[in-house]
């Protein structure tokens, strides 16, 4: 069992940046951050695996916006969420994984956090 403990959020701007941050209580292969806005599906924002988290994929929405890192040494996964859009507004869950998840954008996880708000006003 792995447990998901998520800090960051809150609201914010049009313009403005948001950090996520998401600590596991052992090391995850796979990590992945969803978000999901009322009425829509769960979606995939941007995923991370391989030993040294060296491999990562994004949504095309976030495409240099957003920037996915984790920190080994404390099991630590981070989303850096830059010039944010009100439609970015959305709970934002943290994912993991001890296996690779071969479609880490797609909500293959066996663990997930809370969720955390994020609210982009214009």
């Amino acid at each position: 069992q792995v447990r998901l403990v998520e800090s960051g959020g809150g609201s914010v701007q049009a313009g403005g940046s948001l950090r996520l941050s998401c600590t596991t209580s052992k090391y995850t292969y796979t990590m992945g951050w969803f978000r999901q806005a009322p009425g829509k599906e769960r979606e995939g924002v941007a995923a991370l695996y391989g030993g040294g988290g060296s491999s990562v994929e994004y949504a095309d929405s976030v495409k240099g916006r957003f920037t996915i890192s984790k920190d080994n040494t404390v099991n630590r996964l981070t989303l850096q969420m830059n010039t944010l859009k009100p439609e970015d507004t959305a709970m934002y869950y943290c994912a993991a994984s001890t296996r690779w998840v071969p479609s880490p954008l797609q909500p293959d996880y066996d663990y997930w956090g809370q969720g955390t708000q994020v609210t982009v006003s214009s």
